[in-house]
């Protein structure tokens, strides 16, 4: 069977299934190699232990070889990993120790409530990190607290040639976080960062000058930003929920995307109490808005489906205008009729939009690794540089400024539309329109990372080159604009 023809969940589980197998070939490595990384790993044990009250039951996620566990919290605590091979050598590393096999985003998780739940180099390489901390909030204490370490990105050059040289385990690629995204991500999920820092600037042992570095160098200010590891400590926060919750208008723009109709009606979930999905026609040539109106007359789902032609208008921009227009609910969502970020994702910014986490949120596809060619190598550049780019003029972060799927209230959305003129008709993509138009507001924008996957139909609508000159110019006109004032 071709990986075109399976569904996306067949796809979903193909690819979880290749990660464990991916982990279970490393756990041998990692046995055999365990004494070229005792300095380390001793540093990391005595930055865990320093954060940690005696004698709380912990749970540790991603144990591996459980060796921090047996040395911080031996007794009364549980860890969990998703390599059953893992788990193999830890029960014979630490036979004392209760360990189990779980895939902590989709498994039963062990009974809490815990006084500390440790996540020690481990996020990095988690599936989903939103989905995974809100599943552990609901096994920390009532005083609990969440410990996570990760190591800093500026040293993945370094990091990447020591696995070349074999100084260093070949890892999957992780995630790409800052501390700055892991911070968003606890705050997305319900957490309260109190505590944060950096520990081990020196990773290899070097007598007097390694502790002199690791313990007090540092922690200092500027050194500080080269150390190679960050440690948050977090508390959970009680969840604000509305009322009444609101209900939610999903935008999709399409033109030439037949095949991924019946997906994007199949997929998309009902959110509040009413969901309509609209799909915006850029006049399609492939059979789109045929697909489209079959599909409708055969739903019975809980979803009000809707087709708009785009008529004489051209670009994303003008069609997720007229599908805002159009739109009848609280909440207005884009959904890129390409699928790539999966409709499956929506909750996450509903809830982030409904329990105040921010008023505008931002789809961000740079965090998580990609499937095959979903990004190609210069679009990726291009999306960075962007997302610095536009951090510096907004004043705000955004890691990504170009991801499709945005998430605002239809009030805040009609009060951008009110104020367009200040920058007039220059986006055709939409995305720079909404995000120049959300600062011009003082919206607090909140990225929220998405896995992007490969497109399955169809053919990207983007020229790297054209549509990158033309982007370069929209920064500069928005600089000018929110930032000088002209």
């Amino acid at each position: 069977m071709s990986e075109n023809s399976l569904t996306f969940e067949e796809r979903e589980l193909e690819r979880r299934r290749a990660r464990v197998e991916r982990l279970n070939g490393l756990a041998d490595i990692r046995v055999e190699t365990t004494h070229r990384h005792a300095y380390y790993a001793a540093n990391l044990q005595r930055l865990i232990a320093s954060l940690l009250i005696p004698g709380s039951r912990v749970l540790e996620v991603g144990c591996g070889l459980a060796d921090i566990l047996a040395a911080v919290a031996p007794t009364n605590s549980v860890g969990i990993d998703i390599s059953p091979r893992m788990i193999e050598h830890a029960l014979e590393r630490h036979p004392q120790l209760d360990l189990r096999v779980a895939d902590v985003a989709h498994d039963e998780l062990p009974e809490g409530p815990f006084d500390t739940i440790i996540l020690s180099d481990a996020i990095g390489l988690l599936d989903d990190i939103q989905i995974v901390l809100e599943r552990l909030r609901q096994l920390l204490a009532p005083q609990g607290r969440l410990i996570v370490t990760y190591y800093n990105f500026l040293w993945e050059p370094l990091l990447k040639l020591a696995e070349q040289i074999s100084l260093k385990t070949k890892w999957p690629d992780q995630n790409w976080l800052s501390m700055s995204d892991l911070e968003g991500l606890l705050n997305l999920s319900g957490y309260e960062v109190f505590r944060r820092g950096t520990d081990v600037l020196l990773p290899t042992s070097i007598p007097v000058i390694s502790k002199v570095a690791n313990q007090l160098s540092a922690k200092l200010p500027v050194v500080r930003e080269f150390a190679l590891v960050d440690y948050f400590v977090a508390r959970a926060l009680p969840e604000a929920k509305p009322s009444t919750l609101p209900t939610v208008s999903v935008i999709c723009p399409c033109r030439n995307e037949k095949g991924n109709i019946r997906d994007a009606v199949a997929r998309t979930p009902l959110m509040g109490p009413k969901t309509e999905l609209i799909f915006v026609d850029g006049n399609s040539t492939d059979g789109t808005v045929e697909e489209i109106e079959e599909v409708i007359r055969s739903y019975t789902g809980p979803l009000e489906l809707r087709l708009l032609p785009q008529g004489d208008g051209k670009g994303k921009g003008d069609a997720v205008r007229k599908g805002f227009n159009a739109a009848q609910n609280d909440i207005l969502m884009i959904l890129d009729s390409d699928l790539t970020v999966p409709p499956e994702d929506l909750p996450k910014f509903y809830r982030a939009l409904v329990t105040n986490k921010g008023e505008f949120i931002n789809g961000v596809r740079l965090v998580y690794p990609m499937e095959g060619e979903a990004m190609r190598f210069l679009n990726l550049l291009g999306n960075k540089f962007f997302s610095v780019a536009l951090s510096w003029v907004l004043e705000q972060p955004i890691k990504d400024s170009l991801c499709g799927t945005k998430v605002l209230r239809k009030r805040d959305y009609e009060a951008i539309a009110a104020n367009r003129n200040f920058f007039g008709e220059f986006d055709p993509f939409g995305d720079f329109d909404l995000l120049f138009g959300a600062a011009r507001l003082n919206l607090r924008i909140v990225d929220l990372p998405v896995r992007y996957r490969a497109r399955t139909y169809g053919e990207t609508k983007i020229s790297r080159f054209s549509h990158g000159w033309l982007l370069l110019k929209m920064t500069a006109f928005g600089f000018k604009k929110l930032r000088m004032g002209l």
